[in-house]
């Protein structure tokens, strides 16, 4: 049993995502609310996109292994971003985190005009799903 990711032909190939996701009966899915670049204590970490973008996901990666998971668990990301930040910076410093190993998840992204956060630049949440070995 595992979960297959897929890219169809006739939908654009990309390194970087697949379209299709099928999660077997019997998986756990663990969901992660929206995460902001912010500390243990809620400030966000810095002005720099790269830099909130990382600590956005290791916040993240630390409710997924509250969960049981890991990142490479992730069957779909949403990336919303600040949107006068810059994408690149963003993009270049949480990429092959997003990735993981194999085909790729699935990604939806979106710029927005702000976050519930104040200063935040990047809000990611995930779906994930653990199969039972």
């Amino acid at each position: 049993m595992e979960i297959t990711r897929i890219q169809p032909a006739g939908l654009v190939v990309s390194p970087a995502f697949s379209h299709v996701a099928i999660v077997p009966p019997g998986a756990a899915t663990i969901y992660v609310g929206g995460q902001n670049g912010v500390d243990d204590t809620g400030a966000v970490v810095s002005d720099d996109v790269a830099e909130q973008s990382v600590r956005t996901i290791d916040n993240v990666s630390v409710a997924l292994e509250a969960a049981g998971a890991t990142l490479a668990d992730v069957v779909q990301w949403t990336v919303l971003l600040v949107e006068d930040a810059d994408l690149g910076a963003a993009y270049g410093a949480i990429a092959p985190r997003l990735a993981g190993p194999g085909v790729p998840p699935l990604v939806t992204a979106a710029r927005v005009a702000g976050l519930g956060v104040p200063g935040a630049l990047i809000e990611v949440s995930a779906i994930a799903a653990v199969v039972p070995a």
